[in-house]
């Protein structure tokens, strides 16, 4: 678990200080410089690109990361990389032939509350696509000789530095906010040039074409993959693209701003996620069952931890936060709620979904994967459209579908595996987090039951002061309890490196 920890502690702290960077545009710049009918248009663009990379990419960066381990010789792995290269392009050139018909389509699906405001920039969907496509390939290309580091900073960091300085030119005039879509889909496309250089240096193959001996296996994989992905996307961003095609664009910025605030929770996923990966594919290639149960068993409980005290600082806070932003933003505290509870649970299956996608029984991706994205959309049709509860009923369809097919997968893998992520901690875990919940959720310092002077203080002192109360109780706790082998290790270095 040593190299697994050291790349994901760093993958994490680049993962956290790229959200930061990220709340600070969500929650201050989009609002108050591009606006949110700008913001909604940046939304929607990246959104419908996002649906759309799964059927380019194919699922080819998963793909190499399930294969390029069992390759023994070098001939083979190049022979493998070669090949699958050059995939995505068969289906990037033909979209782009005919972009014409999926810009129409495009419009088409829209309310007429947002004629004119997207015709100018469909073009920059499919830009976006491919370039987003093809870092996901070269970025796997990397994982499979555990370099994940700069992958992430460019996956989870660049993005929104980018955005950062962009809408700081915006607001300087150096740009207008048309310049600001464009000159962001231009980095994308550097974005992804850094990254195949970065492959090519890690890993340089002898370039031939021909096939591998097992190219309708990858072939079938892939398949099976690019389709699960395709629900997968539909399932983060069918909502956002489902909003202007309701109500004006700019809701769909107030919508994505509470489902970033509740996503936070998850990054220490996406960390572990991308060194896990490739030692989950490792082991079951080897197919070492007990190595694969520890990582099932550590990565539970050490997202659950991880998770769980972002959670509570997300939700206990986010009154005081939400009183910070302009009025139109207000509201959202449900949405959050749901989303971050949901994506709270995602992260307490550890690597479940990692074991499933590599191994024997990879074909029940597609059924889980269409499950899902059916789910998602008809439930959003029933609770937005028909039951008319706004984005409150968004965050509710994304929550039930989440909450019934994890708790599929978490079955299955019991089922095929017999391994069960959950231990005696994770009850400890989960009645610490409820505790906490209950505590400080009601608990506002503003309020004249609680602050005896009956002064009031400043939303954001509001919120230090809990973050400050929550983080150091919740962790004393955690850490008297052991509930986490590799938090209580990491302590005690810590202790070690000072005292020394």
């Amino acid at each position: 678990m040593g190299i697994i920890f050291k790349q994901s502690f760093r993958n994490t702290i680049v993962i956290y200080f790229g959200f930061i960077i990220g709340a600070v545009n969500a929650i201050a710049f989009y609002p108050n410089i591009l606006k949110e009918e700008y913001h909604g248009l940046v939304t929607f663009l990246l959104s419908a690109s996002n649906l759309i990379m799964p059927l380019i990419a194919f699922g080819i960066h998963n793909t190499i990361v399930k294969f390029f381990t069992s390759y023994k010789t070098k001939e083979e792995k190049d022979r493998f990389l070669s090949s699958i290269i050059i995939f995505p392009l068969f289906i990037a050139l033909p979209i782009g032939f005919f972009w014409d018909a999926f810009h129409e389509f495009i419009i088409s699906r829209l309310s007429p509350k947002n004629d004119g405001k997207v015709e100018d920039y469909t073009l920059v969907i499919y830009i976006v696509a491919v370039s987003c496509a093809y870092f996901e390939v070269f970025y796997s290309w990397s994982k499979v000789h555990l370099q994940t580091v700069l992958g992430n900073i460019l996956k989870e960091f660049y993005n929104r530095a980018v955005v950062f300085v962009l809408l700081i030119a915006v607001f300087l005039g150096f740009i207008n906010k048309s310049e600001f879509i464009y000159t962001l889909t231009g980095f994308y496309i550097f974005r992804t040039l850094i990254m195949m250089f970065f492959a090519f240096k890690t890993y340089s193959p002898k370039f031939n074409f021909k096939l591998p001996v097992n190219i309708k296996e990858i072939l079938k994989y892939s398949a099976y993959v690019f389709l699960a992905g395709s629900a997968g996307a539909v399932i983060i961003d069918i909502d956002k693209l489902m909003i202007p095609g309701k109500e004006a664009i700019k809701v769909a910025s107030y919508y994505t701003v509470a489902v970033y605030i509740g996503s936070f929770i998850e990054a220490p996923g996406r960390a572990l996620a991308q060194i896990l990966q490739p030692l989950t594919s490792k082991s079951l290639n080897e197919n070492n069952v007990n190595e694969v149960e520890s990582l099932y068993k550590k990565s539970s409980i050490n997202l659950l931890v991880i998770s769980g005290l972002f959670f509570l600082l997300v939700n206990c806070s986010i009154s005081e936060l939400f009183k910070m932003m302009p009025e139109g933003y207000a509201g959202g505290e449900l949405v959050v709620l749901m989303i971050s509870f949901a994506k709270m649970y995602t992260m307490s299956l550890g690597n479940n979904r990692d074991i499933i996608n590599n191994s024997k029984f990879y074909r029940m991706i597609l059924p889980i994967g269409l499950g899902m994205a059916l789910s998602v959309y008809f439930l959003n049709k029933l609770f937005y459209y028909e039951m008319d509860f706004g984005t409150n009923g968004l965050a509710l369809a994304t929550l039930i579908t989440l909450l019934v097919f994890n708790s599929v997968k978490l079955w299955f893998v019991k089922a095929k595996f017999d391994m069960n992520p959950y231990t005696k901690e994770t009850t400890k875990i989960f009645i610490i987090i409820i505790g906490f919940f209950g505590l400080f959720y009601f608990w506002n310092f503003t309020t004249p039951e609680i602050y005896i002077s009956k002064l009031p203080i400043h939303n954001l002192i509001n919120i230090i002061i809990k973050s400050i109360l929550i983080t150091g109780l919740y962790l004393f706790i955690v850490l008297k309890l052991k509930i986490s082998d590799q938090l209580n290790f990491l302590v005690r270095k810590v202790k070690d490196k000072v005292v020394k």
